[in-house]
């Protein structure tokens, strides 16, 4: 087997070190034209995880101490997990991953989170949120936030939304500090795309996808969130029950 690792630190060192003891061949990333031959990928903590998303790696990924929600193995199992892979003792199961453009312009994929939120604190703006044709809701915020069931343990549950089960073709849709009180959050089907907009803006507001700062977006400029080719996630033994927080 040819297994890519990306990630660094002692964990990711002591990985390569067990695929190399086990005459396994390694490849290093995060680009995905250094992993385009692996027949796995090991992607150390949370940042390598969506940084292998980012490159839209084709091989079946296994995370190692990236936290909950996104179905890894904690560090204290890491080389264990790494040995049943490397034996081909694996299954694999589907996270749903967003594509996003703007303007009609694609920008890039997302595996837990988008949002639009404004780039200076203490700025609020006015958003909309569109489904189906429809609008959902229009709002005062510092943003919004659109979070795929992996990212529903993250921001999506800090900012006041529920926890998504995956493999149920929905997004959660918060309001990130609401300027009213009473403010609803939504369930939302990806069968069709989510589009959001900035209605008026105080001051800049600034795409962010998963842990990146992509672009600002002008009012009236809609952000379409859309299903994409979901991630192939590994799962043995070791790997944590999806709700475990």
């Amino acid at each position: 087997m040819t297994l890519g690792i990306v990630g660094d630190g002692a964990l990711a060192d002591r990985i390569r070190e067990t695929a190399e003891d086990a005459g396994e061949a390694v490849t290093h990333g995060p680009e995905s034209d250094a992993l385009a031959d692996s027949e796995a990928v090991v992607a150390v903590g949370e940042s390598a995880l969506l940084g292998v998303v980012r490159e839209e790696v084709c091989a079946p990924v296994l995370p190692v101490a990236a936290g909950p929600g996104y179905g890894g193995v904690p560090e204290e199992s890491a080389i264990p997990a790494v040995e049943r892979v490397l034996a081909g003792e694996f299954d694999t199961t589907a996270r749903a991953v967003l594509d996003v453009s703007v303007g009609g312009e694609r920008v890039g994929p997302a595996l837990a989170d988008v949002m639009l939120v404004t780039t200076e604190p203490a700025r609020i703006s006015e958003y909309a949120v569109h489904s189906r044709g429809e609008c959902v809701s229009c709002f005062r915020a510092d943003g919004v936030a659109v979070s795929t069931p992996s990212g529903s343990h993250g921001y999506g549950r800090s900012a006041g939304g529920p926890l998504l089960e995956p493999g149920t073709g929905v997004v959660g849709v918060v309001p990130v500090a609401p300027f009213a009180v009473n403010v609803d959050n939504w369930v939302l089907s990806t069968d069709e795309p989510v589009t959001l907009t900035v209605e008026r803006d105080e001051g800049e507001v600034s795409l962010l996808l998963d842990d990146r700062t992509e672009r600002p977006v002008a009012p009236h400029t809609p952000v379409e969130v859309s299903a994409s080719e979901p991630l192939e996630l590994v799962r043995v033994a070791e790997s944590r029950p999806f709700f475990e927080r």
